[in-house]
């Protein structure tokens, strides 16, 4: 892949990711359900249906990546995200909106892993893999910017109504379909890997060498034995590499505490007063920590792993704390600490990662990053709506 090829991949999953964000129904989906009835509770058990949906599909659908492509598993994930939103607009019971929260959850690990193993492999292809930090930290800007925009619209999408709200979200899936369809297989060569490798941690190295090369053989596999192949190699990785598997359970908690907070604030502001026309203006304002966080990345390129994790300690546990005051302003902000403490996490997470992870087995990995993330969801979305009912 050339360089201009890789440059416009990059800008087509930038766009993609764009996108996907800016759909005002999902972006307002728990405020769309209190106006409906739904309690906290019921609502904690909704996000908790989606997550255990994604800890069950997380890794075969890194495999499916891995196996069939990541084009295809990105055009797959935005099929996935339009019919959610169809489901939700024919929606009249507990039940059927858990069918869409399933639905929603398969869109989400589709694209989970396999968005960023593209990213990755096209600018090595290219030579340029060392722009793969900016990417993350841009991707992040965008997608929380596009998120932020949705959200300011949450007053005019509860006077819409959901089944108007998702409509809208089905016109802009299908546009993003076709976003997807353009996107090109980006394909490492054997020299890029060879380099890559190299940089792997001396005790997942050594594992890796005890390795029989399969390429030779790969083209007979059954697509089952390739899927067994990848889970074994992904499991002996992480088995292996300590910091990794550190990273990703921590990176997990925090933006499991982080969410939930920005989450659960949609329903609670109305509810302690808030006006319609300003709920909007309110969560946007709450999202804008996830854009500096992001972009803080930047600015802070040498700050230490260790270090960037003590700070989102602090910013999540102010942000947890906030949410239990019930004064809007407290919340306001303290969501704001917590989005930019996750967002700052998860771009160090990100990069530190992809920097540890063979590319053949980047879009695998990264999904046991996304699947510990749905676990840790899984327990604490019940509590955290039961807390606040």
């Amino acid at each position: 892949m050339t360089k201009n090829t890789a440059k416009r991949q990059i800008h087509k999953l930038l766009l993609l990711d764009g996108m996907n964000a800016f759909m005002i129904a999902g972006a307002s989906w728990v405020a769309l359900l209190a106006a409906r009835g739904y309690s906290m509770l019921e609502i904690g058990l909704l996000e908790s249906i989606f997550h255990v949906a994604s800890m069950s599909f997380e890794i075969p659908s890194g495999a499916i990546a891995d196996v069939f492509g990541r084009k295809k598993t990105m055009v797959a994930s935005q099929m996935m995200n339009v019919l959610a939103s169809i489901v939700m607009i024919f929606s009249h019971s507990f039940v059927s909106i858990s069918i869409a929260m399933i639905f929603s959850a398969f869109s989400y690990n589709l694209a989970s892993g396999s968005r960023e193993a593209l990213a990755y492999d096209s600018l090595k292809s290219a030579g340029d893999e060392d722009d793969y930090e900016k990417f993350a930290a841009n991707d992040m800007v965008i997608y929380d910017f596009a998120m932020s925009f949705a959200t300011l619209m949450a007053g005019v999408t509860l006077l819409l109504g959901y089944q108007k709200a998702y409509a809208i979200d089905v016109i802009a899936g299908v546009s993003s379909i076709l976003v997807a369809w353009t996107l090109l297989e980006a394909k490492v060569s054997p020299e890029a890997r060879d380099s890559q490798e190299a940089k792997v941690s001396l005790e997942t190295r050594n594992t890796q060498e005890e390795k029989v090369s399969h390429e030779a053989t790969e083209t007979k596999e059954s697509v089952v034995e390739r899927f067994i192949e990848v889970a074994k190699e992904s499991y002996q990785f992480l088995k292996v590499n300590r910091r990794c598997r550190r990273m990703i359970i921590f990176n997990a908690t925090i933006g499991a505490l982080a969410v939930l907070v920005v989450f659960f604030a949609q329903a609670l502001l109305p509810e302690l007063g808030m006006q319609k026309v300003l709920l909007g203006p309110a969560l946007f304002a709450l999202n804008l920590g996830s854009v500096a966080g992001a972009k803080a990345e930047n600015y802070l390129p040498k700050m230490s792993y260790k270090k960037a994790g003590f700070l989102s300690v602090i910013g999540v546990s102010l942000a947890v704390l906030s949410i239990l005051t019930n004064q809007c302003w407290l919340i306001i902000a303290g969501g704001f600490v917590g989005s930019f403490a996750d967002s700052l996490i998860e771009v160090k997470t990100d990069v530190e990662l992809n920097r540890r992870i063979p590319s053949e087995q980047r879009a695998t990995l990264m999904s046991v990053n996304s699947f510990t993330y749905s676990v840790v969801m899984i327990i604490l979305s019940p509590i955290f709506g039961s807390v606040i009912s």
